[in-house]
């Protein structure tokens, strides 16, 4: 299984705004660098959670089609499936029918359930033999993520900002604190 980023997000969850704010910076002197340090941040939040926080668009790259026929869609929350698409050993390529699968948002992670009667073909090529194309995130806007989760990433900001290198490696405890409930653990 791999992961391929195709549209990141347009936004990041925390403005330069909010971050100036918190850190009490009324200059525009370092605004690129706080920038910076949001978005290192918000993939700082995402790495520790597991999720994708504002909308983006990956695909789930995997070697076999699974026996169960169901299909774990990480970086919750999922939004929607775009596509699944299977490649066979001549690389030809086959857009599975959506009538074939029930896509399930609820869960988290996210699923893809293929229905009883659905059979794969047989000669699917032994690497990147399906990609799911989909749809992951809170919303397109920042105010879509939840608080606590935008509070965590000005923490980081704060602590990356104030330390720049010569601090302890790690997201502050408060941070850590305020994204533990949004942690996705595989049971």
């Amino acid at each position: 299984m791999s992961l391929q980023l195709v549209t990141p997000p347009a936004l990041e969850p925390v403005t330069l705004a909010d971050a100036k704010a918190h850190l009490k910076v009324d200059t525009t002197d370092d605004d690129a660098l706080i920038g910076t340090l949001i978005t290192a941040a918000r993939a700082r939040a995402e790495w520790h959670t597991g999720r994708a926080l504002i909308a983006q668009s990956w695909i789930l790259w995997l070697d076999a089609f699974p026996d169960d026929g169901v299909i774990e869609v990480p970086l919750p929350p999922l939004q929607s499936v775009d596509s699944v698409t299977l490649f066979d050993a001549q690389n030809a390529d086959t857009a599975v029918d959506t009538a074939n699968y029930a896509v399930d948002t609820a869960s988290q992670p996210g699923r893809i359930v293929f229905g009883c009667t659905y059979v794969p073909p047989a000669n699917l090529r032994r690497r990147n033999a399906a990609a799911v194309a989909f749809d992951a995130g809170y919303g397109s806007a920042a105010s879509d993520v939840p608080a606590d989760i935008r509070e965590a990433i000005l923490e980081i900001v704060a602590g990356l900002y104030v330390n720049r290198g010569d601090g302890p490696d790690g997201e502050p405890l408060a941070a850590q604190a305020l994204l533990a409930p949004y942690r996705v653990f595989k049971l």
